[in-house]
């Protein structure tokens, strides 16, 4: 399956709800007692996100980006004021479905490539209709 935009958020950003930070080196081994090493404390919002006004959330659905660590479910934090510069991975629009790929530009053409090799790049045409929907910053999963 194609990866496409199942859902489309907006952030809330009215909340304040900061985390603790720890800045020490966090063991795979034997734990140690974290609450010695917190720091500071961490706003998620304020560290993934660089312009409030421009960004959104989308749940993505499909298998065509595994490769670039991106899983049908995960959510991508999504920066609409960035500009979309070859090898950077976009949420586009193409004749009105929303999908999320690497875009590159070769010589004045412009690809969409997936990152699954069982899928082919998609070369956009003048014949389609074709819009970067914004920049492609986060990647959020469960593991």
């Amino acid at each position: 399956m194609n990866t496409t935009i199942e859902t489309v958020y907006q952030p809330e950003q009215s909340t304040d709800n900061q985390r603790p930070l720890f800045l020490a080196p966090v063991s795979a081994g034997f734990p140690s007692p974290a609450d010695d090493y917190i720091e500071n404390r961490l706003d998620l919002n304020k560290h993934l996100i660089q312009h409030p006004a421009a960004t959104f959330f989308v749940r993505v659905k499909g298998d065509s980006m595994i490769e670039a660590g991106i899983h049908s479910g995960d959510i991508l934090i999504v920066d609409r004021a960035l500009e979309a510069t070859d090898k950077k991975v976009v949420i586009a629009i193409i004749d009105g479905e929303l999908t999320v790929k690497r875009i590159r530009i070769v010589e004045g053409k412009i690809f969409l490539l997936p990152e699954n090799r069982d899928y082919s790049p998609t070369e956009i045409t003048s014949a389609m209709s074709f819009e970067i929907w914004g920049v492609v910053t986060n990647v959020i999963h469960t593991l």
